[in-house]
């Protein structure tokens, strides 16, 4: 079995770092956090990250200007978090290398679920998820429940990969709407639709996986 992966935490709001490191450490992860990025390098080297989770402002030198380095160490991946939410700030951290871009406020859920997108991608967390007789396989965008293949389409998929990814947690309308389709201002109605479709598939092989959290959202869950 390999390695958990290993992830650095960089803000300087005690309250974000320490809920982020509890969320994470829930997953298995193993992780470090620190205030600030003063002594970074060192800090690459000792505890050699799979992924930063990097503050955008911070004392000393902001998570902008620290990106760069974390990227050129390894090149090693990098989620930003940052209450900036312009279309320039997005596109300035990512042209300077960023993964990906949390916007504050944001739940544990969404943050945690984009993590294990970003180290699935590099390779290193399991391609497959398996949640009961369900496998997720995100690279090949199959999934298959007690071993029959689910015929889904591409936002079916989608709908799927971010349960199976956020597996355990209640998502509510707004999460998946901006997690699947890139927006949260829209018929909520979408959601549903899509959702009684994936159900209808995968409750054709076994129980019910997604189940309805009364006035918080939907969760994906081996039991009810």
């Amino acid at each position: 079995m390999s390695a958990p992966a290993r992830v650095l935490v960089l803000d300087d709001d005690e309250t974000i770092r320490v809920s982020v490191q509890t969320a994470l450490r829930a997953e298995g992860f193993v992780t470090e956090a620190a205030p600030d990025g003063s002594d970074l390098p060192a800090r690459l080297e000792r505890f050699r990250p799979d992924l930063v989770i990097l503050d955008w402002m911070m004392p000393g030198p902001s998570g902008i200007r620290l990106l760069p380095l974390v990227r050129a160490t390894g090149d090693i991946p990098v989620i930003m978090l940052t209450a900036r939410d312009e279309v320039d700030d997005r596109l300035r951290g990512f042209a300077e290398g960023a993964d990906d871009y949390v916007v504050k406020p944001f739940t544990m859920a969404e943050l945690v679920a984009r993590a294990g997108v970003v180290l699935r991608r590099r390779g290193r967390l399991p391609q497959t998820i398996a949640i009961g007789d369900l496998l997720v396989d995100p690279d090949a965008a199959t999934a298959h429940r007690a071993g029959a293949s689910l015929e889904l389409t591409a936002t079916e998929f989608r709908l799927l990969q971010l349960f199976a990814e956020s597996r355990g947690r209640t998502l509510s309308k707004a999460q998946i709407l901006t997690q699947v389709w890139g927006y949260d201002d829209y018929d909520p109605n979408l959601v549903e639709v899509h959702l009684s479709a994936l159900r209808r598939k995968m409750e054709q092989h076994g129980p019910r996986l997604i189940h309805t959290v009364r006035g918080l959202g939907y969760r994906l869950s081996a039991a009810a």
